[in-house]
């Protein structure tokens, strides 16, 4: 795998999976507030927040990606992302760490094993951690968000 894969990543937990997305994606942590729903989105869309003053669309990744909707604990944490000047809440079960990861750490993704769909995948460093590429990942759902913030 090239060097594009390399770099911070903040690390986070959906069930006993540990992904990442790239540091420089990631505005701001903060804890599970109130989401106000809105009529007619997809069920991974949870509605919006409002992070000062600023409405923010906000998904459930476990739902996205086919996972089942688990119960928001202490450790839920929306992880606010900027994608093309769109800003996003994403929420996960648990952050990790932030990892400094080098690209002889990264491999190809495997095509098997796991139910995140393979666009979404940059490559898998080391101990498992999936990599994950948040832009992708939106990307569909792009003209949607801007709508909705």
């Amino acid at each position: 795998m090239d060097t594009l894969h390399a770099g911070k990543y903040l690390t986070f937990f959906l069930g006993e999976q540990e992904f990442g997305f790239e540091i420089l994606k990631v505005q701001e942590l903060i804890g599970v507030i109130v989401i106000t729903a809105v009529d007619e989105k997809p069920p991974y869309f949870k509605g919006t927040i409002n992070l000062r003053g600023e409405e923010i669309p906000v998904i459930d990744l476990r739902l996205k990606f086919g996972m089942e909707e688990i119960e928001i604990t202490p450790n839920t944490t929306i992880i606010v992302v900027d994608v093309d000047s769109t800003i996003v809440g994403v929420i996960v079960d648990q952050v990790s760490m932030v990892q400094d990861i080098t690209a002889v750490e990264v491999t190809e993704a495997p095509s098997t094993g796991t139910s995140v769909d393979q666009r979404f995948i940059l490559g898998v460093a080391r101990e498992n951690i999936v990599l994950l590429d948040i832009k992708e990942i939106l990307s569909e759902d792009l003209l949607h968000l801007k709508a909705l913030s």
